[in-house]
């Protein structure tokens, strides 16, 4: 099969894991990068041994590359993937897709004209946990699925919103919490589901109200498809970045996920199911260890025609309606369809 051959758009922390896979994966070689300061932009590319460009529509005329994988602050996404697209260019990008489900649009319209295929990093989908709970659900091991909680409570700091004034912001970010943090979890809560017909949530700006133009804090109810309440609060308000906490309550008993390690639990016994293992070297544990593999499956499909084992525009979709649809429902205090 060929070698396939990927540029990396965007230097920033994310990018390493995206360099790591591409280097790590025999169907596919690094050819470029593509970052704004040229300093920092030619050290990488002699230390990757890959080519440097300082503006991603130079690269795009590089018939040599297959595949473009967009790691850039959010508000550049729909801009990199449109052309991307229209170069005839593969692209694997980071969350969210787009700013707003009005991009989404764009995106799946230019899609449509073309063979290229999109795939988006939701990588905590592959953690050994989220594959259990899946795999445990799917097969109705449990009995009927009766709620969803998730409870996510990490730490930002002003330091952290002043070093990259792009966040915090609808313009540049599409929001803050919910479509930077959060999103994540709205992704798996959905997955878990099989989707969400509607919900009702609240936003709030609070410690990090000087900060960020956006919200710090949110808290939803919802209507899962499959029949099932979930129950979600977020917020970025708290000293430290605590794992996630994930229950799922079922007829025969409860799945819970409390720090990193999946059990069942009943009235007969506690069960551990999946332990998620973070590396000891990696840069931020939250982002969990799926990156490789979310990677390794996208570059799998575009090898193999009849393959899709990836999260595609359609699927990422749904937690972007996720997130605009707490900030409707926030202003109007009403219920929100998402389906």
């Amino acid at each position: 099969m060929k070698v396939m051959q990927a540029a990396v758009v965007g230097c920033g922390a994310i990018h390493t894991l995206h360099i790591e896979a591409i280097q790590s994966n025999p169907a596919c070689q690094l050819r470029a990068i593509v970052e704004t300061d040229p300093t920092k932009g030619l050290v990488l590319a002699e230390r990757y041994g890959c080519r440097y460009y300082a503006d991603y529509r130079e690269m795009l005329c590089d018939a040599q590359i297959d595949v473009v994988h967009v790691c850039t602050p959010h508000f550049a996404h729909k801009e990199i993937i449109l052309a991307a697209l229209a170069a005839g260019k593969h692209v694997f990008t980071e969350k969210p897709v787009a700013l707003n489900p009005g991009e989404v649009k764009e995106i799946k319209a230019r899609l449509k004209t073309g063979t290229v295929r999109l795939g988006v990093c939701y990588q905590n989908r592959l953690n050994p946990s989220s594959q259990k709970i899946k795999e445990r659900l799917e097969s109705n091991t449990y009995g009927k699925v009766l709620s969803i909680k998730a409870v996510l409570t990490w730490s930002r700091s002003y330091d952290y919103y002043a070093q990259s004034p792009w966040r915090g912001s609808f313009a540049t970010e599409g929001g803050s919490l919910l479509i930077n943090q959060a999103i994540h979890t709205l992704d798996l809560m959905q997955w878990f589901a099989g989707g969400v017909k509607s919900l009702k949530g609240v936003v709030e700006s609070s410690f990090l109200s000087a900060a960020t133009q956006a919200e710090d804090t949110a808290i939803a109810n919802m209507e899962l498809a499959n029949g099932a309440r979930g129950i979600f609060y977020a917020t970025n308000c708290n000293t430290t970045d605590s794992p996630l906490l994930l229950e799922i309550h079922c007829e025969n008993g409860l799945l819970q996920l409390h720090h990193n390690n999946l059990w069942f639990i009943s009235d007969n016994e506690s069960q551990l199911l999946a332990c998620d293992k973070i590396p000891d070297d990696a840069q931020k544990c939250y982002w969990g260890s799926g990156h490789q593999q979310a990677i390794n499956n996208f570059y799998h499909s575009l090898q193999i025609t009849d393959s899709h084992n990836y999260v595609d525009i359609n699927q990422a979709e749904i937690s972007l309606r996720m997130v605009e649809a707490i900030y409707q429902s926030s202003i109007t205090r009403n219920w929100i369809d998402i389906i």
